[in-house]
C-alpha cells in the first residue's frame, strides 16, 4: 500500500513539476524576447556615451555617429527604382531579410522602406546625376568600408566597456528545486530541495578583490515525518595582492589599453574618412576627365569627317591628290577608334566610381559635368604664369615681336609665387602633417603602449604575496539534513580567517621570454614611428612637387590648346588656298585634340593633388555626412 502512495505522490509532483516547467518555459520566452532589445539598446547607450567622451578627449568634437545601416540608402533606392537585377533579398540590405525561425527580435531590424515613388529622380530613363558634393554624401552612406570603420568603433567601445564592467560592482543571484526520491529502501524516500544564492563582487583598481555571498536552503521530505528545515549561509572574502600584481598600473593595464584602442579606432576612422573623401573626389573628377576626353574624341572625329570630306571635294576639283584623301580617311577611321575606346574607358571608370561609393555598377547614373566648368574658373583665378614665370598670364595671340636667335638664353625654374592657397612652404607643410596626422599620433601612443607592456611584463617577473581573509556564517541545508532545525545567521558563532599566499619566483621562464620580448616590441614600436615619419614627410613633399608641376602643366597646356586652335584655323585656309597639304590639316587637329586633354587632365592633377596634400597633412575636415572643409593656410584657427 505504501508503494502505491509513492508512485501516486510521484506521479503527480511529475505533472506538477512538468505544469511548472511549461510554465517557467513560457516566461522566460517572453522575458528572452523583451530581454534580447534590452541588451541590445543597453550595449548601444554604452557604445555611444564611450564614443562621445572619446571623441570630445581624441578630436576635440563631437558629431553624430552610429552603427545603424541607413533605411534609405541609395545603392537599395536604384536596384529597385530602376528595376536593376540582384541575387536576392541580402543585395538591398539586412532590413530586407527574411524572418529566420526562433529570431530574438521580431521587429529589428525594422523593414526596408516601401517602394519609391514612380517619380523619383534615381528612376526613369534618364541617369541619376551626381554632383561632387553629392558623391561624397553617398559614400558616407553606401561604401562598405566606411560602415566597417564605424563598426571597428564602436566594438573597440564595446570592449572598453566589458573591461570597465570588472571595477563595477557586480551581482548574482540563482535558484534551483530539485525533485528527488529513492526506492531502494523498504518505504520510499520523496523530497524536495530548494536553494537560493545571492552574491556580490567587486574589485579595486588597487587589485583587491571583496566577494560577499548569501545562500537560503529550504529542504522538505515528502514521506515519513514530512520534516523540512530552512538553512541560511553567509560568506565574505577579500583579497589583496601585496607585490606582483598590485598597484593601479598593473591591475587598470587592460582598461587603459582599452581606452586608447578607442582613441585609435577614432583617428583611424577619421583619418579613413579623409582618404576616402579624397578618393572620390579623385575618382569622380578622373571619370569628369574621361568624359571630356569623349567629347573631345567626338569633336576630333566630326573635324577629321569634314576634313575628309573637305580633301574628297578639292580632289574631285583636280587640286588634290587622291593619296592625300586617303590619308584623310585613315585619321578619320582612327579618331572613330579612338572616340569608341574613350567611351568604352569612360563608362568602365565611372564603373570604378559607383563601386566607390557603394552602388550598383549597372545603375543608370552620370557625374555633373558642369563641376569641371566650375574647376576651371577656380583654376583661372590662380593666375599661374607662363613657364619659367609667375603671375603672368597665358598669352592668347602670337607675339609681336620675336627675340633675336643670338639673344642670351635664361631658363627660370618654376616658382611658387602666384599659386594656389596650398603652395606654401615645405617646412610649414611638413610642420602641420607632423602635429595633424591621426596615423603618426597612434604610432606614439603605441609606443607609449609597448613602454607600459615592459613595465607589466616585469611585474610578472616578481614574488607572488596575496593577503587573504574570509569569513562564513550559518549553515547550509539539504535533503540529508531535512530533520535538522532551521538555520540561524549568527555572526558570532562564525568562521573567519586571515592569511598570506606566497608565490616564489622559481620557475619564470614563460614570464622571462615575455619581458624580452616586451623590448622588442618596443623597438618595433620606435622603428615605426620612425618609418611612419619619414614617409610622411616624403608624401608632402611630393604633393608640393606635383601641385607646382601640375600648375606649370595646366598653363602650358593652356597655351598649347591656343596654338593648336590657331594653327588648326590657319592650316584649314591654307588648304583652301592650296598652300598646305591634308597631312597638315590632319597633324594640326590631332595636336589640338591632344592638348585640350593633356589641359583637361593638368587641372584635374591639380585639384586632386591639393585636397591629397590636405589629407596627407591631415586638415581636410570630414564630417559624419561625408562633407569636407578644406584647410586654408592663411587662417589662423586650422581644422
Amino acid at each position: 500500500m505504501a508503494s502505491h502512495v509513492i508512485l501516486r505522490d510521484l506521479c503527480a509532483s511529475v505533472v506538477r513539476l512538468g505544469v511548472a516547467a511549461c510554465v517557467a518555459g513560457w516566461v522566460v520566452g517572453c522575458v528572452a524576447g523583451c530581454g534580447a532589445r534590452t541588451y541590445r539598446q543597453d550595449a548601444d547607450r554604452a557604445a555611444y556615451a564611450i564614443v562621445g567622451e572619446a571623441q570630445k578627449r581624441s578630436l576635440g568634437k563631437t558629431e553624430p555617429f552610429t552603427v545603424e545601416a541607413p533605411a534609405d540608402a541609395l545603392r537599395r533606392k536604384l536596384l529597385i527604382g530602376q528595376g536593376l537585377p540582384h541575387s536576392g533579398p541580402a543585395s538591398l540590405g539586412t532590413r530586407d531579410l527574411d524572418r529566420i525561425p526562433h529570431w530574438p527580435e521580431k521587429d529589428y531590424p525594422p523593414s526596408g522602406e516601401p517602394e519609391p515613388p514612380s517619380d523619383a529622380p534615381w528612376t526613369g530613363e534618364r541617369p541619376l546625376t551626381l554632383s561632387l558634393a553629392d558623391a561624397l554624401g553617398v559614400a558616407a552612406r553606401n561604401n562598405r568600408d566606411y560602415q566597417a570603420m564605424k563598426e571597428d568603433v564602436f566594438k573597440a567601445a564595446l570592449a572598453l566597456d566589458l573591461e570597465a564592467n570588472e571595477f563595477r560592482s557586480l551581482f548574482f543571484a540563482g535558484a534551483s528545486g530539485t525533485y528527488q526520491t529513492d526506492l531502494s529502501g523498504e518505504e520510499g524516500v520523496l523530497g524536495l530541495a530548494n536553494s537560493a544564492t545571492a552574491s556580490w563582487q567587486r574589485k579595486l583598481r588597487t587589485g583587491t578583490l571583496v566577494t560577499a555571498e548569501f545562500a537560503w536552503d529550504l529542504a522538505k521530505l515528502l514521506t515519513q515525518d514530512r520534516s523540512s528545515a530552512l538553512g541560511l549561509f553567509a560568506d565574505a572574502t577579500i583579497t589583496i595582492p601585496l607585490i606582483r600584481g598590485a598597484g593601479a598600473h598593473i591591475v587598470t593595464e587592460p582598461l587603459t589599453q582599452a581606452e586608447r584602442d578607442v582613441a585609435y579606432a577614432l583617428w583611424a576612422f577619421e583619418r579613413f574618412k579623409r582618404t576616402l573623401a579624397v578618393n572620390v573626389a579623385s575618382s569622380y573628377l578622373d571619370v569628369l576627365r574621361q568624359l571630356d576626353q569623349v567629347e573631345n574624341a567626338a569633336e576630333n572625329y566630326k573635324g577629321l569627317i569634314a576634313a575628309t570630306r573637305r580633301a574628297r571635294r578639292i580632289a574631285e576639283a583636280g587640286r588634290l591628290p587622291q593619296i592625300q584623301v586617303d590619308q584623310a580617311l585613315q585619321d578619320e577611321l582612327r579618331a572613330r577608334d579612338r572616340w569608341v575606346v574613350a567611351q568604352q574607358d569612360y563608362q568602365g571608370r565611372l564603373d570604378t566610381l559607383k563601386i566607390t561609393l557603394g552602388l550598383p555598377t549597372d545603375a543608370n547614373i552620370g557625374p555633373d559635368r558642369s563641376e569641371l566648368d566650375r574647376l576651371t574658373e577656380t583654376a583661372k583665378a590662380l593666375n599661374a604664369g607662363p613657364p619659367g614665370g609667375a603671375g603672368q598670364p597665358a598669352p592668347t595671340s602670337q607675339p609681336t615681336s620675336a627675340p633675336a636667335a643670338d639673344e642670351p638664353i635664361t631658363i627660370k625654374p618654376p616658382q611658387r609665387e602666384g599659386g594656389g592657397p596650398m603652395e606654401i612652404d615645405e617646412s610649414q607643410a611638413i610642420d602641420t602633417a607632423l602635429t595633424h596626422r591621426l596615423d603618426l599620433r597612434t604610432a606614439l601612443g603605441r609606443v607609449y603602449d609597448a613602454q607600459r607592456k615592459v613595465v607589466v611584463a616585469a611585474d610578472a617577473l616578481k614574488v607572488g604575496l596575496t593577503a587573504t581573509g574570509s569569513g562564513q556564517a550559518g549553515e547550509r541545508r539539504a535533503l540529508a539534513s531535512a530533520s535538522q532545525e532551521d538555520a540561524r545567521l549568527s555572526l558570532d558563532k562564525g568562521t573567519y580567517a586571515l592569511g598570506l599566499a606566497f608565490d616564489l619566483p622559481l620557475e619564470r621562464t614563460a614570464e622571462r621570454n615575455a619581458y624580452r620580448e616586451s623590448y622588442i616590441a618596443l623597438e618595433q614600436a620606435v622603428r615605426g614611428v620612425q618609418g611612419l615619419e619619414d614617409d610622411i614627410k616624403k608624401t608632402v613633399r611630393d604633393a608640393l612637387r606635383r601641385l607646382l608641376q601640375a600648375r606649370e602643366g595646366y598653363h602650358i597646356q593652356a597655351q598649347a590648346v591656343e596654338v593648336a586652335k590657331r594653327r588648326t584655323e590657319s592650316t584649314q585656309q591654307f588648304l583652301e588656298a592650296g598652300r598646305a597639304q591634308i597631312r597638315d590639316v590632319l597633324e594640326a587637329q590631332e595636336a589640338l585634340v591632344s592638348a585640350q586633354n593633356a589641359l583637361t587632365a593638368a587641372l584635374v592633377s591639380y585639384r586632386v593633388t591639393e585636397l591629397e596634400l590636405q589629407r596627407d597633412m591631415g586638415v581636410l575636415a570630414v564630417d559624419e555626412k561625408g562633407n569636407w572643409r578644406e584647410y586654408n593656410p592663411k587662417e589662423t584657427e586650422r581644422p
